[in-house]
Parts: C-alpha cells; sequence; structure tokens
C-alpha cells in the first residue's frame, strides 16, 4: 500500500462520527474561502485559518476523542482531506444516502 493510501485509510478510519465529517467539510470549504481572501481581506483569511483549526481539532476533541489524522500524516493529510470532501461531494452524497436508507 502506498504513503498516500496509508494516509487516506487512516484519515478515513480516524473520521467516522457524522458530525466530525460534516466540521471536516465545513473545515475544506474554508480553506478555499481563507485562500480566496488572501486578496482581498488578509483578516478574513487568518479566521477562516484559525476557524479551521479550531473546528478540526474540535470535533476530534468532541466528537471523535481521538488524535486527528495530520499528527500521524503531517501534510500530505491535507490533500487526503481535500480529495475524501470532494469525493463525499463536500458532505452532500453522505446526505443523500442517509435519505434514501432512512425512506425505504
Amino acid at each position: 500500500m502506498s504513503y498516500f493510501q496509508e494516509a487516506k485509510t487512516h484519515f478515513i478510519a480516524s473520521h467516522q462520527n457524522p458530525i466530525n465529517q460534516a466540521l471536516h467539510h465545513i473545515v475544506n470549504i474554508l480553506v478555499f474561502v481563507g485562500i480566496g481572501y488572501l486578496f482581498i481581506d488578509w483578516r478574513v483569511a487568518l479566521l477562516c485559518g484559525v476557524l479551521t483549526q479550531v473546528l478540526a481539532i474540535g470535533g476530534h476533541i468532541v466528537f471523535e476523542k481521538n488524535e486527528p489524522a495530520f499528527k500521524q500524516y503531517p501534510g500530505i493529510v491535507i490533500i487526503v482531506s481535500m480529495i475524501w470532501s470532494f469525493e463525499n461531494w463536500f458532505g452532500l452524497r453522505q446526505l443523500l444516502q442517509q435519505t434514501r436508507q432512512e425512506s425505504h
């Protein structure tokens, strides 16, 4: 298994709580917002950066009760997190699947 696949497997395993998953999707959206605001207002970009850490770490402390995947796979887990959010359409795919299961 490649290092990237190991990181992705670890990331998915450490993000099982639906609330923590939602928080991480929000974090990934905030990353794009923060990058966009770097050229408009650095204070908003900084706020987005701080919020990403509060939400991500808070989700692990409060909901997952585990350590962030970043601790074991620094750097690459950021890419893994973005790919995970895109694969799950930033949480929409998970909501649709859950809605379908509940209606059957």
